[in-house]
């Protein structure tokens, strides 16, 4: 078994291409970032499952706003979610 040290700059680096893996995966509109996201399109940019979706819901993890039967996602609080600062 070995042993890795990973450093801070290792976890920058890693967050930087978090980030630019999640631009190239979310749909724009006319060039921007699309501000709210529906299920379908969270589900595919974060590579989850609906029931993990659901999870994140349901323990308030990640907020999100219902509009008839239709859930949205605010783009930002996926990024919070995903850096921690929920």
């Amino acid at each position: 078994m070995s042993v890795e040290i990973i450093t801070k700059e290792d976890l920058e680096l890693f967050k930087i291409d978090l980030f630019k893996e999640l631009k190239q995966l979310l749909p724009a509109t006319n060039g921007e970032i699309k501000r709210w996201l529906k299920n379908s399109e969270v589900r595919k940019m974060l590579s989850i499952s609906s029931g993990k979706l659901q999870m994140l819901r349901v323990n308030n993890i990640l907020p999100y706003t219902k509009i008839g039967s239709t859930m949205y996602y605010k783009f930002e609080d996926i990024v919070n979610m995903l850096e921690g600062n929920s």
